[in-house]
């Protein structure tokens, strides 16, 4: 298996993504699209999830197909971010049909970043307009790290981000992840130059740095997110939520099997993951333009790319997270600059 030409869930052909933010809010947006409806499921493991319209990708319910999923910041706040793809949408008559009426459908997860640092003092809630931006300018090409959905991210000690990556499967299929990482733990390991994630790492894609050998176990839990925010409910301003994605053809309840799989890359790449004021959501999405010569075990080989896509995917948005005026925390790039052990970024 080998990373796609462009490392991202757009390797995936027909698939799109946009992103939107706003730098004195310090939050956004990322929109996953694509020309057509496509097949979707999800799986919370979570314990402070903040949704919208997961329940209809349930296996046994009604609609099979979505037109547009929706990684948001802004807390409860942010699932209004929906409310915009869904008028994006309805302008060039896309969605369910019911008769006359088109109802686009428009999942969406969001992550919690009211208390980073940015002007959370708007009057309109700003994130129906953000979508609607972000859905506008989806494409093949889009940022990562500081950006989107990932814009205000924090994770445990480090500044988090928007991140992708991909892989092409020996069968031609292709597997990805895109992910918004605002998690409680730490993507790195005690030191913060380190990744959780680094046994899986491809072409020094998140700064070769390598595994720490003095890693241990995940006993020191520290949080630099905590220690800002002791009184203000660090425990439970926290999140990641991803989609991963192939172009094998799978049934929703395939793809909700996919997105099981893919939460391992979570606990491989954030220690530690699935607390109780994380409200950790992977979306599994299958394009549908391959069809698996082996179906039962292509789904299992589907899934272990999925889980090792988001894990790199995890470690890619900590890596590309840029400095702004009044972040909280810093980037990875300012603990590299500082380190002298000659390790290459």
């Amino acid at each position: 298996m080998t990373p796609g030409p462009g490392n991202l869930i757009t390797d995936i052909p027909g698939l799109k993504v946009g992103n939107a933010q706003d730098d004195a809010l310090k939050s956004g947006v990322t929109v996953l699209t694509a020309d057509t409806p496509f097949t979707a499921s999800v799986h919370v493991m979570g314990g402070a999830p903040g949704t919208r319209e997961t329940d209809l990708l349930a296996a046994d319910k009604t609609v099979s197909q979505v037109d547009a999923l929706v990684l948001s910041g802004g807390s409860a706040f942010g699932l209004d971010a929906c409310s915009g793809v869904m008028d994006a949408l309805r302008s060039s008559g896309r969605g369910f049909r019911v008769g006359e009426a088109v109802v686009p459908i428009v999942p969406g997860a969001i992550l919690f970043d009211l208390l980073n640092g940015g002007d959370k003092g708007w009057q309109h809630n700003p994130y129906a307009a953000l979508g609607h931006a972000a859905f506008m300018a989806a494409g093949t090409e889009f940022k990562l790290g500081s950006a989107g959905a990932g814009t205000g991210a924090l994770s445990g000690n480090l500044k988090g981000g928007l991140g992708s990556a991909s892989l092409v499967l020996p069968s031609g299929a292709t597997v990805a992840a895109l992910v918004a990482a605002n998690p409680l733990g730490s993507v790195t390991t005690p030191g913060d130059l380190h990744f959780w994630a680094a046994p899986f790492e491809l072409n020094d894609e998140f700064g070769g740095v390598g595994p720490d050998g003095r890693a241990g176990l995940g006993l020191d839990l520290s949080s630099r997110k905590s220690v800002l925010t002791p009184t203000k409910g660090a425990a439970r301003a926290n999140t990641t939520i991803a989609i991963v994605a192939t172009d094998a053809t799978l049934s929703k309840a395939q793809c909700q099997r996919m997105a099981i799989a893919a939460h391992d890359g979570i606990g491989r790449a954030v220690v530690p993951a699935h607390s109780p004021g994380d409200g950790d959501l992977v979306f599994g999405v299958s394009i549908g333009t391959r069809a698996p010569q082996s179906p039962d075990a292509e789904l299992g080989l589907v899934g272990h790319a999925a889980a090792l896509c988001l894990s790199r995917a995890i470690a890619r948005a900590v890596f590309l997270a840029r400095p702004a005026a009044g972040d909280l925390l810093p980037c990875w790039i300012d603990i590299r600059q500082g380190n002298d052990d000659g390790a290459q970024p």
